[in-house]
This record gives structure tokens, sequence and C-alpha cells, in this order.
């Protein structure tokens, strides 16, 4: 290639390397400027769970009743509504709510888990979880310490009064009072600490109070309390009476008399002497003497087994003759002077 085709191809570069200069910045003047990308900033809000057991320890052998309850606060951003699904690894859960019921009655003791998944319907949304423990114990059960007490004082054919005081035994047992007696008829009290018992016609015997406790398991929670009623008293009877009969009616009646208390000879003899009210001065002292001195001379009575009361003046002289066994107390009279 020749010089001068060589400066021909330079002059030509240049010419274009200078037009694209004075072209640019009106090249530039005319593109338009970029727009600034806007962006939003979202802040995701998670769902919130709690959920609490109450109690978490519980004490429960087998039969007794084991009951949790479980309580569910869940949060989902914009206030949608919860589903709840609940489950557990023993026992048995029943609704659905935010609220229900964890039954663990029957379950040997040791620990327990309760499950809870809630969402609020909607698949974009992710579901939130929890779960609580529970502990289950036994503690064997025991019965309270029973005491029955008696009534202090026991008469014949007087009420008995039977109270019962307990304490101790397993927790959470209503006390139920359930009484039984041996004999007599309970009146009033019963269901309560305290009965009273009708012991009419029981001289001689025994009541036997006993009260059960019952609600602790199969343990036979019992006390009592045993009475002894004392015999009931001999009474003295009235052999014989007269006025004023003749001496050999009152030694026929006296034969008598002696005979009965030969008869038994731990007995007393009672003469009791009403006066006349219009009889002769010192009428009762010679009345009483003439009959011990028949008694004691003729019948061979000891004198240490005869007493004599006057009784208040009658119309007449009158005596009675009382045959009191044994422990009898002596025939009391109206009015009567030892």
């Amino acid at each position: 290639m020749s010089k001068t085709h060589l400066r021909l191809i330079a002059l030509v570069i240049a010419v274009g390397l200078l037009g694209l200069a004075i072209l640019a910045p009106e090249a530039l003047a005319k593109k338009p400027k970029r727009q600034k990308r806007v962006t939003e900033n979202f802040v995701y809000r998670a769902p919130t769970i709690q959920l609490n057991a109450s109690p978490t320890v519980l004490t429960a052998c087998a039969g007794q009743p084991a009951r949790v309850q479980l309580d569910a606060r869940v949060t989902f951003a914009g206030g949608a509504t919860p589903r709840y699904r609940w489950s557990s690894s023993a026992g048995r859960i029943g609704g659905n709510g935010a609220t229900t019921e964890w039954d663990l009655t029957g379950v040997k003791p040791g620990y327990y888990k309760s499950f809870l998944e809630v969402d609020n319907g909607i698949s974009e949304e992710c579901s939130v979880f929890s779960s609580a423990i529970v502990r289950v114990n036994c503690i064997p059960p025991s019965c309270p310490s029973i005491t029955v007490s008696c009534p202090e004082k026991v008469e014949i054919n007087q009420s008995l009064n039977f109270c019962v005081s307990s304490a101790g035994g397993s927790p959470g047992v209503k006390p139920v009072y359930e009484w039984t007696v041996s004999a007599g008829r309970i009146v009033s009290g019963e269901g309560t600490n305290c009965i009273t018992v009708d012991t009419t016609g029981l001289a001689g015997q025994s009541v036997r109070a006993t009260l059960t406790m019952p609600g602790y398991s199969d343990l036979n929670c019992q006390a009592s309390c045993l009475v002894q009623i004392p015999n009931e008293l001999p009474k003295c009877r009235k052999f014989d009476e007269y006025s004023n009969i003749t001496r050999n009616d009152e030694k026929a009646r006296l034969d008598n008399y002696g005979i009965e208390l030969q008869n038994d000879p731990t007995s007393t003899a009672y003469v009791v002497v009403y006066p006349g009210r219009e009889g002769k001065p010192g009428e009762v002292q010679q009345r009483s003497t003439r009959v011990v001195d028949y008694l004691v001379n003729s019948r061979g009575i000891d004198r240490q087994r005869i007493t004599v009361i006057v009784g208040s003046a009658r119309e007449q002289l009158m005596v009675e003759l009382w045959v009191c066994p044994q422990g009898a107390k002596p025939p009391r009279l109206a009015g009567s002077l030892p």
C-alpha cells in the first residue's frame, strides 16, 4: 500500500472520531433517566401460643379420679380464629376448645404429656404447637385415726350419747359417718359425728356403737365403743298388811312372813307401822316391839335383818310387812319417819 493510501485512511478515521465527539453530548442529553425502584418492607408476625396444665402433679391411685384442666392462649396475626387439635400420651382429652379437661383416671404412676396443634384454617400460614407434662403419683390410701367416745354416766332406761373424732387419713376425703348399734335404737344424729341411742328395756345388757367412715378405697375404717348398762336393781315388795287384828291372826301373818324371810337369808325385813290419828300414846312402839319380838324369838329371824319404819298417821293403826332383796333400796313411803 502506498503512502498516499495510508494518509487517506488516517484522515477518514480522524474525521469519524471527530463526528462522534460532536454527537455524543447530544445523544447523552436525549437518553431518558432511569426511575428509582420503590421497595415495601413487610414484617411477618408469627402466631403465639401458651399452654397451661393445672395441676401438674396429681396424687391418685387406681380407681381414684385424676383430672387436669388444660388452658391454651393462641394469637394469630389479623385476629384469625384458632382451630385446636388435642392429643395425649395417655388418658382421654374431651373437647376441642381453648379450655378442656384431660382425664388420667386409671393410669399408672408416671409422667404423661398432652399435645396441642393450632392453626387458623389458612393453608399458607404455619401451625403452632405446644405440649404440657404432668406427673401422677400414687399414695396408698390410709384410714384416719378414729376415736368413739362413750357416755360417762350410764343409767337404766336412759338415752346414751356416742360421739366420734377423727384426724389424718388420705387427704381430700369428705367425712361420712355411718353408725350401727348392737342393741337399742338410734333416735337422732344419723349421718353426723354424734348419735343418741334409746336403751329402754336394756338393763343388764351391753350396747356397742360402731362408726364406719367409707371413702378410703377398700379399707375398713371404723372404731367402736362398748357400754355396759347396769342391771335393774331388785325392788322391795309388800308382803302383807293389816290393821287392828287379833293377836292370833297377827301371829299367823307373821309366821308366813318369817317363812318368806327364811327362804331368802340375804333379804331384809321392813316393818312399817302407821299410827292411828286417835291412837293411844305408845301404841306404835308397843306394836312394833311385839312384831319384832315374835319374828326373832318365834321364827328365828336375825334382829339385824329387821328395820322398823314409822309412817304418817292414818285413820287407824296399820302395819305393812315388806321384803327387800339384797341390793334393793328401802321402800320410800310418803311422810315416813325412820
